[in-house]
């Protein structure tokens, strides 16, 4: 019987998300509360990398996360962002979060539609002569270098915040039915929390192959994973799970 859920995510901000529905119609509790959160950097790690941020044109974006980052050192380092500095961000959601720090204007301002890369390359182009800079977390792949490279755009990337595990204080009762994982990091942040993990009959849930791969290697049992052909969304399939698990 799954009754309380543990959803490794910070609480959404809708009244209307999915989640709480669910949990007024099965009648479960959800309870958000992440296993990683990211910190970031200090002034004296970033200057470590060498990086003159003011040496650069334009700033790719690749999350609400390396905006606040971004802004929160150039406002420790006292660095004045150049009014016609440009942005660069792979969704539109992302490139009018700027408007927390800058004045939003859309001939500095570019965004994709698809949430990838790529989508930004035409934009990029057209403003070869830019000289890009992209904020990212210690953990990235090479994909925007290599993608950068392979134009011969001026560029470069640079750490500026970090994903951390976001321990549990012994006070905090570990009373779950279920587990929700949504990160390779995630499943790291519950062995590093909890050493002597017995799953029995926790159901844990993950989203994405690369976390289902994580927590099979971790020698944990994945009762439920998104998404899939029948349900695209971590919702949908938690809904369906309780449904069934609940008869």
């Amino acid at each position: 019987m799954i009754k309380k859920i543990l959803v490794s995510q910070p609480k959404p901000a809708s009244d209307k998300s999915p989640y709480f529905e669910i949990a007024s119609k099965r009648n479960v509790e959800l309870v958000f509360r992440p296993f990683i959160k990211v910190e970031g950097l200090s002034a004296k790690e970033f200057r470590q990398q060498k990086v003159n941020i003011l040496d650069y044109t334009a700033i790719i974006f690749t999350s609400r996360n390396a905006i606040d980052h971004f802004f929160m050192l150039c406002k420790e380092l006292r660095i004045n962002i150049p009014e016609d500095m440009k942005y660069f961000c792979i969704t539109e959601t992302i490139a009018l979060y700027i408007q927390k720090y800058v004045q939003y204007r859309k001939r500095k301002v570019f965004f994709g539609s698809t949430g990838k890369i790529d989508d930004l390359l035409p934009a990029m182009i057209k403003h070869k002569t830019e000289k890009f800079l992209t904020p990212l977390s210690d953990v990235h792949n090479d994909e925007i270098s290599n993608l950068l490279d392979s134009k011969k755009l001026v560029h470069k990337e640079v750490v500026m915040y970090r994903t951390v595990s976001n321990d549990f204080k012994p006070e905090e009762k570990f009373d779950y039915d279920m587990l929700i994982f949504f990160s390779p990091s995630g499943i790291q942040a519950l062995s590093k929390n909890f050493p002597n993990f017995e799953q029995k009959d926790i159901a844990i849930g993950t989203f994405g192959p690369t976390t289902a791969k994580a927590a099979k290697d971790a020698g944990l049992r994945v009762d439920m994973e998104a998404p899939s052909s029948k349900y695209p969304s971590i919702t949908a399939a938690l809904d369906h799970f309780i449904a069934e698990k609940n008869q």
